[in-house]
């Protein structure tokens, strides 16, 4: 139940608005997410109608919600990484996969360790649903970007477990970019059968850890996961380069 906002004509449309915004950045309503109906609100909040509608309005005017005509309010992809020539620039130098790589493995290792620490049981309960998709779907016809996003949506559920609202909407901030690394790591490393069991093995410590609530475990699982997929890509990407020279030559080139 919500906490009842008590009614006051110059204050209630901001404590609406207020208390809306908490339940977004605490990760109850998600971007994308229908809000409730009016009565329901109304009802879990505790204020009239009109109060509700004026602390909507903020919200709209913030762009935290929109409205959709016709189907109702809809929490806005508020963290979403705007186009422009910043995000040209990481889709289009490969190097930036690595410096990405490195980001993940500072927030990823801490938002573990602090899941360990902080989560509850129904964060570990989420966690696990996410951590029995992904391994559900290996060793079946599921395409790279399916397995891609269920690999992103387990780092995701243990980072929510961490309870740090700022740490949790900048890695959704990323979350193209982090989509693009996850992506890249399942295309070239899962089709090898040894890399694709470390990261089941990494994969099962992490949650293993975190589970059980061993903190210190749990960040450097989560760090050493992620280290570990930026040199073996790096391998992979060494491999490739070598491959290609060696053709050159072989064709006359050099």
């Amino acid at each position: 139940m919500y906490a009842e906002i008590e009614e006051k004509p110059r204050q209630v449309a901001d404590e609406v608005a207020e208390r809306i915004e908490r339940l977004i950045l605490d990760g109850v309503l998600k971007a994308g997410q229908a809000l409730p109906s009016e009565r329901r609100l109304t009802e879990k909040l505790g204020v009239s109608r009109t109060a509700l509608r004026e602390g909507l309005k903020l919200l709209r005017a913030r762009e935290i919600i929109h409205t959709a005509q016709g189907k109702g309010s809809f929490v806005a992809h508020i963290s979403k990484v705007d186009a422009g020539p910043l995000m040209h620039l990481f889709n289009s130098q490969p190097r930036t996969l690595y410096d990405l790589l490195e980001v993940r493995s500072l927030l990823e290792a801490e938002s573990a360790r602090l899941a360990a620490i902080r989560g509850t049981e129904a964060d570990f309960i989420m966690i696990r649903r996410r951590y029995d998709e992904m391994v559900g779907a290996q060793g079946t016809a599921t395409d790279t970007a399916t397995h891609a996003h269920l690999d992103h949506a387990f780092h995701l559920a243990i980072c929510e477990a961490s309870h740090n609202p700022v740490l949790v909407h900048t890695l959704q901030s990323l979350t193209d970019l982090l989509l693009g690394s996850v992506f890249a790591c399942v295309n070239n490393l899962y089709h090898r059968e040894p890399e694709k069991r470390q990261i089941d093995r990494q994969h099962t410590r992490l949650f293993n850890a975190v589970t059980g609530r061993q903190p210190e475990l749990a960040r450097k699982a989560a760090a050493d996961h992620v280290d570990s997929v930026r040199q073996s890509l790096a391998e992979i990407e060494q491999e490739e380069q070598r491959l290609v020279r060696a053709t050159l030559r072989l064709e006359g080139w050099t």
